[in-house]
Order: C-alpha cells, then sequence, then structure tokens
C-alpha cells in the first residue's frame, strides 16, 4: 500500500518547491483553507480540478501527487519482474536482433483473441495477469510484422499496436505514465504501417487520457478535438466501431475540457456525444467489441455522473445515477467506475451510510480494481475521519490499508 496519503504529500511537495501554504494558494488559485485543511489531515480528498490546480502550483504531475495507487507497492517492488518483462517488451534492446517470421504453427486469429481476452481481463483489473501475458503477445506480434506476407504484415502491425496500447494503459494503472506514453508512440508507429484505419484515433484516445493523468489538459483535449474531427472529415463513423471511436475521443475531450475549468463546453460535448450514442446500435456492427473504444448510451451516462460528482454536483449526479440501467456491453471496469462516483457522491452530501453501502457493492463486485484506485482510500479516509462510523466501515478501512 502507498504510505504517504495526499496530504503528507502535498506537504512534502510544497517544502520541496520552498513554498509557504499561502504562496501555494495564490499559484494554484486553491483557497488557503483547503490546502490547511488536507495538510493537516482534516481533509482527505479533493475535487479533481482543486487536485489539478494543486499540481500545477507545485510544478508536479498529477500523478505525483496522488502518489502510487493503493495497489501498487512504493519502495520497489512495484517494479517486479513481471513489470520489468513487460518493460523490456515494450522497449527491447537497442540494435538487438529485427523480429524473424512467426513458425508455420502460428495463428494470428489465435493471438488475436489472446489480445482480446487480455483487454477483457484489464477491464476486471487482473493487471497481473496482464502484465504476465503481454511480453509474448507483443513478441508475437512483432514476428507477425517481418512475415513474407504483405497483408499478414499490417495485420501484425494491428496486433502490435493493440498489444501496446494494453501495455501503456496497464503502465498507466501502475502510476508509470512516462513509460505508458512510450508504449503509446510505439503503437502509433505500428498503426501508421497496419490496415486499419480505426486504430490510430484509438490511441489517440489513450494518449489523451494519459496526458489527462499528467496534467496536460491542453494537450489532450487538442488531440481528442483533432482526431474526432479527423474521423468525421474522412467518413469512419458511419460503423457502429468508428462512431464507438469518435464517442470516446469526443467524452475524452470533455473530460479534459470540465478538468480545465471549462464547463459548458464540457456539457455541450457531452450533449453531442449522447445524442450520437443512440446511433451505435442502428449501425452496421463492426469486428471484435473488445478491441474498440467504450461508446454507448450507458457510457455517456457514466461519464455525466462522474463530471457531476468530479465538479461539485453531487445530487446531479445520484439523480443521474438513479435507476440507470446499463447495456451489455458496458465493461466491468466502467461498472465499479459508476459505483465509486455514487459513493462519493453520498460522501459529498453527508450520506456516510449510503457511501458505505455502495462501496460495500463495489468490493464486492471488483475488490481487486477498488485496491488500484487511490479515490476509493481517500473516500474511506474521509468516512473514517467523522465522529459516528456507519456499519461496515471498518471492514472497509481494514480492507483498503487505512486502519490496520
Amino acid at each position: 500500500m502507498t504510505t504517504e496519503d495526499l496530504g503528507r504529500t502535498l506537504r512534502r511537495l510544497r517544502r520541496l518547491a520552498g513554498l509557504t501554504q499561502e504562496e501555494l494558494s495564490e499559484r494554484s488559485n486553491v483557497s488557503v483553507d483547503v490546502i490547511r485543511q488536507l495538510e493537516q489531515r482534516r481533509k482527505h480528498s479533493a475535487r479533481l480540478p482543486t487536485l489539478h490546480a494543486l499540481a500545477n502550483g507545485l510544478g508536479v504531475e498529477l500523478t505525483t501527487l496522488l502518489g502510487d495507487p493503493p495497489a501498487v507497492l512504493s519502495q520497489g517492488e512495484g517494479d517486479g519482474p513481471k513489470f520489468v518483462a513487460m518493460r523490456r517488451a515494450i522497449m527491447p534492446v537497442l540494435g538487438g536482433p529485427e523480429p524473424r517470421p512467426p513458425a508455420s504453427d502460428f495463428s494470428l486469429d489465435s493471438l488475436r483473441e489472446q489480445i482480446a481476452d487480455g483487454w477483457t481481463r484489464y477491464h476486471g483489473a487482473e493487471f497481473d495477469s496482464v502484465m504476465d501475458a503481454l511480453p509474448a503477445l507483443i513478441s508475437g506480434a512483432r514476428s507477425v510484422t517481418a512475415s513474407d506476407d504483405q497483408d499478414d504484415r499490417k495485420e501484425g502491425f494491428a496486433a502490435l499496436g493493440k498489444a501496446l496500447q494494453l501495455a501503456g494503459h496497464v503502465a498507466v494503472r501502475m502510476g508509470k505514465t512516462d513509460l505508458a506514453l512510450i508504449s503509446l508512440e510505439r503503437a502509433i508507429d505500428a498503426a501508421r504501417q497496419s490496415s486499419n484505419p480505426l486504430l490510430l484515433p484509438m490511441l489517440v484516445n489513450s494518449t489523451a487520457w494519459t496526458y489527462q493523468r499528467q496534467g496536460r489538459l491542453e494537450d489532450a483535449l487538442a488531440i481528442a478535438l483533432r482526431a474526432a474531427d479527423d474521423m468525421k472529415g474522412a467518413g469512419l463513423t458511419d460503423t457502429a466501431d468508428g462512431l464507438k471511436v469518435w464517442g470516446g475521443l469526443t467524452m475524452s475531450a470533455a473530460t479534459s475540457a470540465a478538468r480545465s475549468g471549462d464547463y459548458d463546453r464540457a456539457a455541450d460535448l457531452m450533449g453531442y456525444a449522447e445524442k450520437e450514442a443512440g446511433r451505435v446500435s442502428k449501425l452496421p456492427e463492426g469486428g471484435d467489441s473488445r478491441m474498440v473504444s467504450v461508446f454507448s448510451p450507458s457510457s455517456v451516462r457514466i461519464e455525466r455522473v462522474r463530471l457531476a460528482v468530479q465538479y461539485g454536483h453531487p445530487h446531479d449526479a445520484l439523480e443521474l445515477a438513479k435507476g440507470m440501467r446499463l447495456s451489455k456491453d458496458t465493461p466491468p471496469s466502467w461498472r465499479t467506475w459508476l459505483l465509486l462516483d455514487v459513493a462519493r457522491a453520498h460522501t459529498d452530501i453527508g450520506d456516510a451510510a449510503g457511501a458505505v453501502k455502495t462501496l460495500e457493492s463495489l468490493r464486492k463486485v471488483a475488490p481487486t480494481w477498488m485496491q488500484h484506485h487511490t479515490l476509493a482510500v481517500a473516500i474511506v479516509r474521509d468516512l473514517w475521519s467523522l465522529p459516528n462510523h456507519p456499519p461496515g466501515l471498518r471492514s472497509l478501512a481494514e480492507f483498503l490499508g487505512v486502519v490496520s
């Protein structure tokens, strides 16, 4: 578990920067009172715009301020053998041997299925098993790029792009955003040599998400909007898969706009996305849904709940979430995000019992996922600081390491 909570990290980074609380307040436009409450651990979490502002005022990435994800050990053990093997697969030795064509019994269809299964396990927060599989997936895809058959080479580059994208997402979850960007840049190089026109915009979306994690909100917004516009201009939104990729980019742009404080633009983008999401079921089906962006009326509603929570409208978030029916293609990770956001909304309105009940549901459906998110820990810390603890809170606090 991470050894520092938000308040301690904030105080340490502020002192390293040589700033007083008042100076950080002036730089970040965050009130001194909020900074004091966080540093004195009277407040254990803050809304994302506040966290981004503090990170910018300190001159650090958001991930530096938030610390390691709870399930990542902080003293080097997070870079265990599986992670090291994944890193080496992403960045093979400089000047090493060129990839060799696959053996005669190699199956490209099997490789695609294994990569798709990797995405399923990623959405289920099975990061350890995904890291275990990635080196072989990346190596296998690289071998296909050396095939004598031109069509197979292009398919190999497409598989390599998806495998490196998956590695990039896992690296983000492990708090290694620089490695994630390296993996995504190499995935983009592969996409440009493939025959899949949707792969490049999907990778741009992943890159935008990684930029968001680093606090590079303007960069994230710009590349997502540009890629979405390019897709429309190229006529790539006339299939269900193409529209899903466009929708993912548009929702990503909305998130970046909101985190930058431009709530009106975010609302316009989300409204546009929600309108377009209704077309997905009416368009021709594409390939394996596990290999494309998540976009449906359900995913748009989940994102609207998330933005409402993050930007201080918990009652609106709970109203949006009430009675929501999720489509069958909504990944487990999105379902669990919804529960976490609902728990935060209950916390923000002072409904500790409702927050605990929601977190207990989250623990039942996604215990590993829950341990990988600092927000879950922050919510439980906030609840634990209250004078009266609802039933079930101690068990959650022990599970997340808030108390021993």
